[in-house]
């Protein structure tokens, strides 16, 4: 009989928008931030095994920390379960989508598909965007990363996501914010008829860590400039803490252009269109 074994999905979780609300006594930054899941991401399989054992693979594996630090062994440390895991790894690794985190949250879920076992409620302590990447659906997500609430009946967006290949750490970014007490988003959240009508919303929304990004890695303007100029760009954000950056755009033909010229001038970025819900 063959051994079990569960595939997983980690997509790149994308912050639309990420209001810096304030700092805890604890040195913790609280947020206000709308998330989406892109249909972009890496891949996981997970099967029964007397050691925990984790293989990576992929475009995106080199650097990957394949020791008891990779955010999926400890995942699976937290279920208590020792499996043999393969990891697929197609975003970029500090890269402001959730990469690491997202792989954690599909460990977790694979898990506990695979042994009929509770996902632990303390999954926090993985990091601020591992209960988002659970959820893994459009939700707002408030606090340090535990307070979670889906968004019901968001729109699709279609987008590029846009890597130039530089590593971001978060700690360094929030190291560099100036202000740290921002206007949260609405509290309630508006109903959005489109796609445009989401995009004309999210203008008047702020990546609060964006300015600071840029301070400490300027290509994250270059990568904005560039996606801002391609034809029919609505709104051009950088996600979570960057370096990557995100093109909105009308239709999924429109993306698709816009993702062909920028990686034909910019053959060293990752670029990737996609459909964000």
């Amino acid at each position: 009989m063959s051994k079990m074994v569960i595939d997983g999905f980690a997509p790149a979780k994308i912050n639309l928008s990420l209001h810096v609300t304030g700092q805890r006594a604890d040195g913790y930054h609280l947020l206000d931030s709308l998330v989406v899941f892109a249909d972009v991401g890496d891949r996981l399989r997970v099967r029964p095994a007397p050691d925990a054992r984790l293989t990576v693979t992929g475009p995106m594996a080199v650097g990957v920390p394949g020791g008891p630090d990779n955010l999926v062994l400890r995942a699976a440390a937290l279920m208590g379960i020792t499996a043999e895991i393969s990891l697929d790894k197609h975003l970029p690794a500090a890269a402001g989508i959730g990469g690491g985190s997202s792989d954690a949250a599909a460990c977790l879920r694979a898990l506990s598909e695979l042994r009929g076992q509770p996902v632990p409620n303390d999954v926090l302590a993985l990091g601020a965007d591992v209960p988002v990447c659970l959820l893994a659906r459009a939700a707002r997500m408030r606090g340090i990363g535990e307070d979670v609430v889906p968004v019901a009946g968001l729109p699709t967006l279609d987008a590029v996501l846009v890597n130039p290949g530089v590593p971001v750490s978060t700690p360094a970014i929030f190291h560099r914010l100036t202000q740290r007490e921002n206007p949260a988003m609405p509290a309630q959240m508006p109903e959005w008829p489109d796609a445009a009508a989401l995009i004309d919303w999210l203008r008047a929304q702020r990546n609060d860590l964006q300015d600071a990004a840029i301070t400490l890695e300027p290509v994250v303007a270059d990568v904005l400039r560039a996606i801002s100029a391609t034809q029919h760009c609505a709104l051009a954000r950088m996600s979570g803490s960057g370096a990557t950056c995100f093109g909105l755009y009308p239709d999924t033909a429109t993306a698709t252009r816009a993702a062909q010229a920028l990686s034909a001038a910019h053959p060293g970025w990752w670029v990737q269109a996609t459909r964000l819900s």
